[in-house]
């Protein structure tokens, strides 16, 4: 593979400054999900330009796009990137900055989809030197539920069906140059949970007349941290928080209802189940037993996401032979969610990370977040020879 290698790392120098344009085109013009009706214009565009065929208006705006290399039936192999920023408005300050004010690619969906743009093209110019099919999933909807992931495949768009799926996402505090990986459970399950306090409010100056529905969700609140730490299993890592109480009352009223909201995640389906009914039962009895009631909505989100020990590992050597064995690091589990992980539950799956450091990048999801265009170079470079490697097997 050392004639592939060598080819690959050219056509990445050579292809930088075109996608890293494209990469800035994306972060200024940032898109909410389900809306990335202008991101999807522009790679339908490049991959025109490139000689790529593709479908699009998968969930509106997702695009498949197919490459076949010599024997397509050999193998097929998914390659997705995300589309959708994120409700956050970014540090002005910034060389490269958004232009549609309060949307941000606050997690480096844009680079994720410049990068895969530069895959496809190398992948493209080289399909006379690997077997198979590769389908380039540009998928709407990360960062929203119910998810683009599982929406994408509701319609069909993963044909034909992958022997293995791939992704990269972004990681600020990794080197330039650097990616990483992990086999097995990799990230977590996350679901939403809304509780309603409601009871008769009243004068803050009575409370013997009312329902103190702040103290009654507040000892909610407290009753719940113990299913993690009297419920769980401590082998199994388990994250309940309330980010949002909303009590509209005054500093001598209290209301007549206290909204909550928060998130529980996990890394078991049985135990996720089970402590969704507990959070219910402790809410609503809590309650009750307070002279309230807890209405309860819980919002079933991602799955867990699992990678395929075995091509994950392969991955991971395949990326040590393509840049270094210290540029390539092993991942810790995260409690961070991934709609990826529908794909996971279906197919087998390798989502790795890049790194993407620079001296001013803050973290995800952050006004402050930035991303090394450097990185560019190594994630496309890299993501095609993980690809080649696999098909060539």
């Amino acid at each position: 593979m050392e004639h592939i290698s060598n080819k690959i790392k050219g056509l990445s120098t050579k292809y930088f400054n075109e996608i890293k344009e494209i990469r800035k085109q994306l972060h200024e013009n940032p898109e909410l999900s389900f809306e990335e009706f202008e991101s999807s214009k522009l790679i339908q565009t490049k991959l025109s330009s490139y000689g790529i065929s593709y479908k699009s208006g998968f969930v509106k705006t997702g695009i498949v796009a197919k490459i076949e290399g010599k024997n397509p039936k050999k193998k097929v192999l998914a390659l997705r990137a995300d589309m959708d920023a994120l409700p956050v408005s970014e540090n002005e300050s910034h060389s490269i900055c958004s232009k549609n004010k309060g949307v941000m690619h606050a997690c480096g969906h844009d680079m994720h989809m410049a990068s895969l743009l530069g895959t496809a093209k190398i992948l493209q110019e080289m399909k006379d030197e690997w077997e198979g099919t590769v389908l380039l999933i540009f998928q709407p909807g990360e960062e929203l539920l119910p998810g683009g992931a599982r929406m994408m495949m509701e319609e069909g768009a993963l044909i034909p069906e992958p022997d293995l799926i791939m992704a990269q996402h972004v990681l600020p505090d990794m080197e330039v140059g650097h990616v990483g990986f992990r086999e097995g459970m990799y990230m977590a399950s996350g679901d939403e949970i809304y509780l309603k306090i409601k009871g008769k409010g009243g004068h803050g100056a009575m409370p013997h007349k009312c329902d103190d529905t702040v103290l009654i969700a507040s000892h909610i609140v407290v009753a719940l941290q113990q299913i993690v730490s009297r419920h769980a299993d401590i082998r199994i890592p388990t994250v309940l928080s309330f980010g949002k109480m909303i009590a509209d009352g005054a500093t001598n009223i209290i209301p007549q209802e206290v909204n909550l909201a928060g998130t529980f995640r996990t890394m078991d389906e049985q135990w996720r189940a089970k402590a969704k009914q507990l959070i219910t039962d402790i809410a609503q009895n809590t309650a009750k037993g307070m002279g309230a009631e807890c209405e309860v909505d819980i919002k079933h989100g991602y799955p867990f996401l699992v990678n395929s020990i075995d091509h994950t590992r392969t991955a991971k050597n395949a990326a040590i032979q393509y840049l270094n064995d210290e540029s390539v690091e092993d991942m810790d589990i995260r409690m961070t969610t991934e709609d990826f992980g529908f794909y996971s539950q279906k197919y087998p799956s390798c989502f790795y990370r890049f790194g993407v450091k620079s001296e001013k990048s803050g973290g995800l999801h952050t006004s402050n977040f930035q991303a090394n265009d450097q990185s560019l170079e190594t994630s496309m470079g890299t993501m095609a020879y993980l690809a080649i490697d696999f098909l060539n097997q």
